[in-house]
């Protein structure tokens, strides 16, 4: 993603979080960060994210998807003894999102799934989150969502979070942004 790509996002992020009544501070606004899974399809695939407060006990974090933008199936694994993975409580604060969680698929789910994204989706059980609704994933638990078609804003509460340790069930993805001078 080229420099100039990824500011034109950051602004339309940060209108979404005016638009969901989410204050943000200019610092936070400079630094949204825009993943976009190493696919350079960030229509469809990615995830854009505000941190607000990460260290070795907590993390708090805004995750915004574009209308129907997914972000693919992975789970936060155990680093070592002081990180044993990420539990995590998503937080719907704006739009809807489909969360797809270990156990009984959901038959007639409301993700809308490009097929080149379909192969590696292996969980089904579905829970949509509309705001004030939440719902806690265990550790090391195999997910992934989507937003819905206004897109989404959500309140991620958690256990420290090392993305870039994150196992991806699609071995194409790449969790950190590569950004390219323009």
């Amino acid at each position: 993603m080229k420099h100039t790509e990824m500011a034109m996002l950051q602004e339309r992020i940060y209108q979404i979080l005016r638009k969901a009544g989410i204050v943000i501070t200019p610092e936070e606004r400079e630094n949204i960060e825009i993943a976009d899974c190493g696919f350079d399809d960030i229509e469809n695939c990615g995830l854009q994210v505000v941190v607000y407060e990460n260290n070795d006990r907590y993390c708090a974090k805004e995750l915004i998807q574009l209308p129907r933008q997914l972000c693919p199936e992975h789970r936060h694994p155990w680093i070592d003894d002081m990180n044993i993975g990420k539990q995590e409580t998503f937080r719907c604060r704006w739009g809807e999102l489909y969360l797809y969680v270990e156990g009984e698929p959901t038959p007639d789910p409301k993700a809308q799934v490009p097929e080149k994204y379909r192969e590696y989706l292996t969980v089904w059980k579905e829970v949509v989150l509309q705001p004030g609704e939440q719902y806690t994933l265990p550790v090391d638990t195999k997910h992934w969502f989507q937003a819905g078609k206004d897109g989404c804003v959500v309140s991620e509460f958690s256990s420290a979070s090392t993305d870039e340790e994150d196992i991806f069930t699609d071995p194409r993805v790449r969790r950190i942004p590569k950004i390219e001078p323009d």
